[in-house]
């Protein structure tokens, strides 16, 4: 199975995680059933950017974004070649190393 390496992030993951996860499944429900709290919310919709990630190393075994996710991730704070919505980014048959954007950008939280 397929590694997902998230670097440390101070508030979600400040001591980084290594999980394994099914191919298939999105890098968000992966991190959310291994206790890391990415926010997302639309509810996973493909509509906002507040589950915007780096995916630092294996960004080529991903399928690529569609025209939706794309549009979005240009209103992504700290947008980068390497960035995707971990809502629809679904994991392939590679290792991931994802890092977590220091912000995001959320209209509508609940948690704060």
């Amino acid at each position: 199975m397929p590694q997902l390496i998230f670097l440390p992030h101070d508030e979600i993951c400040p001591e980084g995680a290594v999980i394994e996860a099914k191919p298939g499944i999105t890098i968000l429900d992966a991190a959310l059933e291994n206790g890391i709290e990415i926010e997302h919310s639309c509810e996973k919709s493909n509509a906002c950017t507040t589950c915007h990630v780096l995916v630092r190393e294996g960004f080529d075994s991903l399928e690529e974004a569609d025209e939706i996710e794309e549009d979005l991730l240009d209103k992504a704070w700290g947008l980068e070649a390497e960035s995707r919505l971990s809502c629809q980014a679904k994991v392939a048959d590679e290792n991931l190393v994802v890092e977590l954007p220091q912000y995001t950008l959320n209209q509508i939280s609940e948690n704060h």
